[in-house]
């Protein structure tokens, strides 16, 4: 234990750049950390097992189901730890909005984990981290591919083929901003990922043809990102956008925000996650030219926006 008797721990959210959907059939995706959302979690000393969060307050035993992921992911590190017995007082906060796609519950267990090694005086690096937080991924979402664990964990870029190592490089898009829009609807992974795999049986050469580009896409936005060029990875995000409307995984909310944020001279725009719902994303080239655009977003209707600096992090 800690010498003041408390344990702290945080994550970030985190943002799908490029590669939704296409990730599913092999082609590479690009995630990033999201500073502007985050969750902490503070631990102490009590005579019960207790969780506080947004969702629950009480003895954690009495969590609900859907509040699984976080009890086990608990439970397996205290054992780990070799503090199965202790009365902990857990208590979460987060700025990040659940269920749009911006790693919400991987960030919570991330945060937890580095709570409780925090409080018990053990380093945290990620190879004990992930595989716990990846305990938890597994409950809260079946078969998660690790990205988001490794997103809000992290401080770069993730480059990532499904089945294949993450790929970690650096961001350097000098005097970019980064909005990201909360269209105030949970986003529809599972039904945008299953009309998606329908579109497949009903016209494969057509379906293969945009995810293809969409990989395609991704690789170009890695080289416009390594090479500072912020007016073409604008231009890729745009028409990533295009081919995800053809795959049937926007929806009219999206589109308003999008369009909204061209319309204000944003570089680029496109859903972020698995659509349907959830956020949008938009690239400005300055923090004036940034904050027009949101402006206009949340006058398109938008619930909530963040802007992000993407300066070159060494």
């Amino acid at each position: 234990m800690n010498k003041e008797n408390t344990g702290q721990g945080s994550a970030t959210g985190k943002i799908i750049l490029m590669g939704e959907h296409s990730v599913v059939y092999g082609e590479p995706a690009i995630a990033f950390p999201f500073r502007e959302t985050a969750i902490t979690v503070n631990v102490t000393p009590d005579t019960d097992m207790y969780l506080d969060c947004l969702y629950f307050s009480g003895k954690l035993i009495k969590a609900p189901k859907h509040l699984e992921s976080i009890r086990s992911v608990i439970y397996q590190t205290l054992k780990e730890l070799n503090h199965s017995e202790a009365l902990l007082h857990i208590v979460i906060n987060s700025t990040i909005p659940a269920e749009r796609g911006m790693g919400s519950s991987a960030a919570t267990a991330v945060a937890v984990v580095r709570a409780l090694h925090d409080y018990f005086g053990v380093p945290c690096p990620s190879e004990n981290l992930l595989p716990l937080v990846n305990l938890a991924e597994k409950i809260a979402h079946g078969n998660p591919s690790g990205i988001d664990a490794a997103a809000t964990s992290g401080d770069q870029p993730i480059y990532f083929i499904k089945g294949q190592a993450l790929e970690v490089f650096p961001m350097n898009l000098t005097n970019s901003y980064l909005i990201v829009a909360d269209t105030g609807i949970k986003g529809q992974t599972r039904a945008a990922v299953s009309d998606v795999a329908r579109l497949f049986e009903q016209d494969k050469k057509t379906a293969a043809l945009h995810i293809s580009t969409l990989g395609q896409l991704t690789v170009q936005a890695k080289t416009a990102i390594l090479a500072d060029d912020a007016y073409r990875l604008g231009q890729i995000m745009t028409e990533a956008q295009a081919h995800l409307t053809a795959l049937t995984v926007s929806n009219d909310k999206l589109d308003q925000l999008i369009q909204a944020a061209l319309s204000a001279n944003a570089l680029g725009a496109k859903l972020t996650g698995g659509g349907r719902g959830g956020c949008m994303i938009a690239l400005a080239d300055s923090k004036a030219a940034a904050q027009t655009i949101a402006a206009a977003i949340k006058d398109a209707g938008a619930n909530a926006c963040w802007i992000q600096s993407l300066e070159v992090n060494n």
